[in-house]
């Protein structure tokens, strides 16, 4: 029997590769991706398309997505659908309300109409991050239970539609479990984000900008180690819970941009050299997260080691020169993010 599985966002960075997973582990997916700016078709021109459909619509278009459920009667949905850059949302904080939050409400309202007609077993996964919970001070990590603390309207969006997410597990019962998880890195980021960035700045012999002194600290994961996770509580999460998704590898900007300046010199040659520029409002200190409910309840640990994976993806995005070119918005160096 064919095991349907919506997948939003499916053409961004972690919902092309959480597809290739899905896909490999013999699920049917059906993405649904708006293609903005930070989409990009070439996500996925290798998967087998025979497990595979694709629709290109806005996940606030919920005539069209509840057609889709009543179409494909899915048993699950990954929402990866966001906007997601903080220096975008300080610029234009009404495009992160209307996807982030009235998105992901027309996604359980579409969820709540086809179960009422459905009973079938079924999971919503909704994504979200560890900017919720806002800054941590030194030696402390965020716990599924810490209250959320948002600074940016980024933030303060994915924290909201948590929340709406929850109120809809109490008074619909819908079966939704929530992910908490720290920074990404990878093949297939769009290069707003810093890792690819400060590789793509080198490749070109630009200098690396860094916000402030650098000493704001993130915790990173490997983006497939992400997907293995949200598979995992896929098919063992506990509905109504939240997890957080973390590696406990938590590095400052400025050791980052050093790391990734020191690996690339062995791959090419650059003039590129870390400067300071101006801080964005609002900037966070320090986000790191407390994993072990997901690793001791779900049996999840995180396999990628970072510096090899860090190695792996300069070698990818110096190496991946069609896939920059299909990049569907190429300003992804301009300085944003200053509007205040």
């Amino acid at each position: 029997m064919k095991q349907n599985i919506v997948v939003t966002g499916g053409l961004g960075f972690i919902g092309s590769n959480l597809i290739k997973i899905l896909i490999q582990q013999g699920y049917y997916i059906i993405n649904i991706d708006k293609f903005s700016y930070s989409s990009n078709y070439f996500n996925l021109n290798d998967i087998d398309k025979k497990k595979y459909k694709f629709f290109k619509i806005d996940i606030n278009n919920q005539l069209k997505i509840q057609k889709i459920f009543n179409t494909y009667k899915p048993i699950g949905i990954f929402n990866l659908a966001a906007e997601t850059h903080v220096d975008k949302s300080i610029d234009n904080p009404k495009e992160f309300f209307k996807s982030n939050i009235l998105g992901v409400y027309n996604l359980l309202e579409a969820t709540r109409n086809y179960l009422k007609k459905n009973k079938t077993q079924f999971k919503f996964i909704h994504i979200s991050t560890d900017e919720v919970y806002g800054d941590i001070l030194k030696n402390k990590f965020s716990i599924e239970t810490d209250a959320y603390n948002p600074s940016s309207p980024y933030s303060a969006t994915k924290g909201s539609s948590d929340l709406i997410v929850k109120a809809y597990v109490r008074t619909y019962k819908i079966p939704a479990i929530i992910t908490n998880c720290c920074n990404n890195y990878g093949q297939n980021q769009y290069p707003e984000k810093l890792i690819p960035r400060i590789i793509l700045n080198i490749k070109n012999n630009k200098n690396l900008p860094i916000y402030g002194t650098g000493k704001n600290e993130r915790e990173w994961i490997h983006v497939l180690d992400h997907c293995l996770a949200l598979i995992t509580i896929f098919k063992k999460g506990k509905i109504g819970e939240n997890y957080n998704i973390g590696s406990g590898k938590i590095l400052k900007n400025i050791d980052i941009a050093k790391q990734i300046l020191s690996i690339s010199k062995k791959f090419i040659k650059t003039k590129s050299k870390i400067i300071f520029v101006k801080d964005r409002p609002g900037h966070d200190k320090r986000y790191a997260l407390n994993s072990n409910k997901i690793k001791k309840k779900l049996n999840w640990k995180p396999k990628y080691n970072f510096i090899n994976g860090i190695e792996n993806t300069i070698r990818w995005y110096l190496n991946n020169k069609e896939w920059l070119k299909k990049l569907k918005n190429k300003n992804y160096t301009n300085r944003i993010g200053m509007k205040n």
